[in-house]
């Protein structure tokens, strides 16, 4: 089958997509921003669209890539599965479960192929680890410790508004969280501590329990001055050994990108990155997010 892309959003996300289409051949016919014409070097030929529909008019569009800021991804993905797209959705899936939900069941009703674009699962690094610890490599996963540390985002000033962020734990962390419910199964309860005083990213730690009785440490910083190398580590602990996510090159968005196309095609949903465990790792960034302004352990309903 023939695809074309629309590219929602005007950020460094929209302009990673685009690439990643690029990458495999797939047309970026459609940049979509209400304010601006997006700046997508990968795709100088895409046309500008103000809104979602203009594109949606275009029957070449088969896929929608949502890289909008998080308040507005429900309504986008739900607009685009209606419309019979197939939707790549930048993580989180959404700002609340309730909204969460209704893009979940929206996939389950629309004919085409819903993912949410968790692509650290897609890094070298972590799809081999994923790899090996699902071939016995450390027998039984128990424990999950992970750390995500990065200088503060420049230009994105709306992060610092958890109403339109949701915070660090629900914009950043939230990849950690997802590796830890990948591999220790349904959350429990969680509590998280954050440094006092500080605003968008300062450091957390957050425990995750586990109903299988594994335990998740995650340990996550983003305000950290500009120049501060991105750093980020995985180590898993099984009744067997330990194993953990080794540096790697390659392109994680192009390969998300093209295993996404892949389900397209083959009309299965994305087993890499199911939806359902998008809706988890948004239950648990919430709930420590409340652990951490109230103090207190969250416990998660079953």
């Amino acid at each position: 089958m023939t695809h074309g892309v629309a590219v929602v959003g005007a950020g460094r996300m929209g302009r990673a997509h685009a690439a990643a289409w690029s990458a495999n051949g797939v047309p970026v016919l459609w940049a979509v921003s209400p304010r601006r014409a997006p700046e997508l070097p990968a795709a100088p030929a895409a046309r500008w669209a103000r809104d979602l529909d203009e594109a949606l008019d275009d029957p070449r569009v088969t896929v929608v890539s949502v890289c909008t800021p998080t308040p507005s991804h429900a309504e986008l993905a739900i607009q685009a599965l209606e419309a019979g797209r197939n939707v790549l959705l930048e993580k989180p899936i959404a700002l609340t479960l309730d909204d969460a939900h209704r893009v979940a069941e929206a996939a389950v009703r629309a004919p085409g192929t819903l993912m949410v674009a968790h692509v650290v699962r897609f890094f070298p690094g972590y799809a081999a680890l994923a790899a090996r610890i699902a071939e016995g490599s450390i027998g039984r996963p128990r424990l999950v410790r992970a750390s995500r540390v990065s200088a503060r985002p420049v230009g994105y000033d709306w992060l610092d508004d958890e109403e339109r962020s949701g915070g660090m734990l629900v914009d950043f962390a939230i990849h950690d969280l997802d590796q830890a419910n990948a591999y220790l199964g349904r959350p429990v309860a969680v509590t998280s501590v954050a440094a006092r005083g500080g605003a968008f990213g300062a450091p957390t730690a957050t425990t995750v329990e586990y109903a299988g009785g594994g335990v998740a440490q995650v340990l996550s910083v983003s305000d950290l001055p500009e120049g501060q190398p991105f750093e980020a580590g995985l180590e898993v602990i099984g009744d067997a050994g330990v194993d953990a996510a080794e540096t790697a090159a390659g392109d994680a968005f192009a390969e998300q990108a093209r295993y996404f196309l892949a389900c397209v095609d083959a009309g299965v949903p994305p087993s890499r990155a199911p939806v359902g465990a998008a809706v988890d790792a948004l239950r648990v960034a919430l709930a420590a997010r409340e652990s951490a302004r109230t103090g207190r352990r969250v416990e998660l309903a079953g």
